[in-house]
C-alpha cells in the first residue's frame, strides 16, 4: 500500500488556491478512480496519463487499485492542468520517482498521449498570485506557460518539455541516472524573469486628418483616465481615432503589465509579443452581457477585464443589447467586477478606459451637411433612447466627430503624431499622480474638493451651468474632474474658468431633431 502527495494549483478567478494531488495504490481489482470535484476534462486525465506513461516507457501499475484525490474536495477543478501532477503521483507512489524530492515544487501541465507537455491557461495568474501571497516555491510548467510565469519578478520557474524530463529530475537516489544533480537534462530549464521592454509602436494619430476637436478630447481622456463617447456620421474617423487611442496612454508599469497579462493568461489569450502593450478590446455589438462583464461556471473574465489597464472600444454603441450596456455601470465607477453565482464568486479587475462611438441616428446622417437624414424624429429619439441616462452620465466626455469634406480631406496636412501627444499626456498625468497619487478620473468624495483647487469664479460658473442644464451630482463631479485634467495639461496649479468652460463643452449630451 503506497501513498504519494504532489502539489499543484487550481484557478478561481485570479486566485490560485493550492491543490494537493493525493495518489494511493492498493491491492484489489484494477481500477483508476479520480475524486475531488473534478470537471469532465480533469476526469479525462485518466486516459491521458495512462497513455503518456506507457508511451514514455514508464511503468503503469495495471494490477493496482489507483485512487487519486484532488484536495480540498469542495474546490472545483477544471482544465487539463492536473495531468502532470497526477502522473508524478502515480510514479512516486509506485517508487519510480523519489517522493521526497518533489517537496518544494508545484506542477501543472497537460499531457499528450506521447508524454509531451502542453501549455495550460492561467500560468501568469498563478505566478502573480504566489508572488502576492509571498509564497516561495518552484513551479514546473510546460513550454509557453513557463515563459508566462517567468514574467513575474523573482518567480522560480522551470520549463519542462516532456514527462521524461520531469522524471529524470526526480529519480530516486542510487538509480542509474543518479538524480537531478547529475542528469544531463536538456528539457529541464530554469528560467530567469523577463524584464519589461519597450512597447511596440501601434498605429499613429498622424494618420487621422483634421478632427482637431476629437483629438483634443482624446488627449484629455488619456491624461485623466476619462471615458469618451464619439458621435458622428459614418466614415468620419471615429474608429480610426479609437484604434489609436491606446498609443496616447503612458507606458505601462511592471505592475500594470502583470495585472493585464494575468487576466489575458487566465482567458488563454496571452500573447508574449504583446507583453507590456496596453490592450484594446473591440467586441462586436452582438456581444452578450456575460461576454462583456464575464460569467459562466466557473466564472471567467469578460471583455471589460481583458481590457484591464487598456482600452475598451464599443463601436455602434446603441446596437449593443440593453442588458450588456447597463452591466457596464458599476465597473465604470469601481474599476472591478464581482461575478456572483450560486456555487462560486470571483472578482476580476476591470479598470479600463471606455471609448464608445455611435451615429446620431439610424441612418447616420442627422445634422450632416453632405447627405440628408431620412429618419423621423420618433426614430431618432428611439435610437438615442437605447442609451440610458445613468450610462451616459458615467461617460465623462461627449464629443462630436463631423464628416470631413473631400477637398479638405485631400488637402489636409498630416496631423500631430502620437508621440508628441503622448508626451503631453505623460506630463499631465505625472502632475496628477504627484499631487494625489491617482488619475483625476479616480478622485472620489472629499478628494475632489481637496485636489481640485477651484477658483471662486470657476465655481460660480459651474454652478450656473449645472443648474441650467439640469446636471446630476455625478455629472457635475465628472465635469470638475475633466476640468482638473485640462488644467494639468495646461500646467496650471488652479482650476480656472477657461478650464471649466472647456469641460462643460464635453457634456452637452445628445441632440435630437426639433
Amino acid at each position: 500500500m503506497s501513498l504519494a502527495l504532489v502539489q499543484s494549483r487550481a484557478l478561481l478567478g485570479l486566485q490560485a488556491p493550492a491543490v494537493t494531488v493525493e495518489v494511493h495504490l492498493a491491492n484489489g481489482l484494477p481500477s483508476f478512480t479520480l475524486v475531488g470535484l473534478a470537471d469532465v476534462e480533469v476526469k479525462e486525465a485518466r486516459e491521458r496519463v495512462r497513455s503518456a506513461l506507457q508511451n514514455a516507457g514508464l511503468e503503469f501499475p495495471h494490477n493496482k487499485r489507483i485512487t487519486v484525490n484532488l484536495a480540498p474536495a469542495d474546490l472545483p477543478k477544471d482544465s487539463g492542468r492536473f495531468d502532470l501532477p497526477i502522473a508524478l503521483g502515480i510514479l512516486a507512489a509506485s517508487g519510480q520517482v523519489d517522493a521526497q524530492r518533489l517537496q518544494g515544487y508545484e506542477f501543472a501541465g497537460e499531457l499528450s498521449l506521447s508524454g509531451e507537455l502542453r501549455p495550460v491557461r492561467g500560468a501568469l495568474a498563478t505566478s502573480l498570485a504566489l508572488a502576492a501571497q509571498q509564497i516561495s516555491v518552484q513551479m514546473v510548467l510546460p513550454p509557453g506557460s513557463a515563459e508566462e510565469a517567468a514574467l513575474v519578478p523573482d518567480a522560480l520557474v522551470v520549463r519542462a518539455r516532456h514527462l521524461l524530463d520531469v522524471v529524470r529530475a526526480f529519480l530516486p537516489p542510487g538509480s542509474s541516472a543518479g538524480g537531478d544533480a547529475e542528469v544531463d537534462n536538456d528539457g529541464w530549464s530554469p528560467l530567469q524573469p523577463t524584464p519589461l521592454g519597450a512597447a511596440a509602436a501601434g498605429p499613429d494619430m498622424a494618420d487621422v486628418k483634421g478632427q482637431a476637436a476629437a483629438k483634443r478630447a482624446l488627449e484629455i481622456a488619456a491624461a485623466g483616465g476619462h471615458s469618451v463617447l464619439m458621435l458622428g456620421p459614418p466614415g468620419s474617423g471615429k474608429s480610426m481615432l479609437a484604434q489609436r487611442f491606446a498609443g496616447l496612454l503612458p507606458p505601462m508599469t511592471v505592475t500594470e503589465a502583470l495585472e493585464s497579462a494575468a487576466v489575458a493568461s487566465l482567458a488563454g489569450r496571452f500573447d508574449p509579443s504583446r507583453w507590456g502593450v496596453r490592450p484594446t478590446g473591440q467586441p462586436h455589438h452582438t456581444a452578450s452581457a456575460v461576454a462583456l462583464v464575464g460569467g459562466g461556471s466557473p466564472p471567467k473574465p469578460g471583455e471589460i477585464s481583458l481590457a484591464h489597464q487598456g482600452v475598451l472600444f464599443l463601436d455602434e454603441l446603441p446596437e449593443f443589447p440593453r442588458a450588456a450596456l447597463e452591466a457596464l455601470r458599476e465597473p465604470l465607477e469601481t474599476g472591478h467586477i464581482t461575478i456572483a453565482r450560486a456555487a462560486q464568486r470571483a472578482d476580476f479587475p476591470a479598470r479600463f478606459q471606455l471609448v464608445a462611438a455611435m451615429n446620431p441616428c439610424p441612418c447616420g446622417f442627422l445634422g450632416s451637411s453632405q447627405r440628408a437624414c431620412r429618419c423621423t424624429p420618433d426614430q431618432v429619439s428611439r435610437y438615442q433612447g437605447k442609451l440610458s441616462g445613468p450610462l451616459l452620465d458615467r461617460i465623462d466626455l461627449h464629443v462630436e466627430v463631423p464628416a470631413l469634406p473631400a477637398d479638405q480631406l485631400l488637402k489636409a496636412p498630416p496631423g500631430e503624431d502620437t508621440a508628441a501627444i503622448r508626451e503631453r499626456v505623460v506630463q499631465a498625468r505625472g502632475r496628477a499622480m504627484a499631487r494625489q497619487g491617482s488619475t483625476n478620473q479616480a478622485l472620489q468624495g472629499q478628494a475632489i474638493d481637496e485636489h481640485l483647487h477651484l477658483d471662486d469664479t470657476a465655481a460660480k460658473f459651474l454652478n450656473t451651468t449645472a443648474a441650467r442644464l439640469g446636471w446630476s451630482a455625478r455629472s457635475t463631479h465628472r465635469a470638475l474632474k475633466v476640468a482638473r485634467t485640462i488644467a494639468d495639461l495646461a500646467g496650471a496649479e488652479r482650476t480656472e474658468v477657461s478650464h471649466v468652460a472647456e469641460a462643460v463643452q464635453y457634456r452637452r449630451g445628445l441632440h435630437a431633431p426639433s
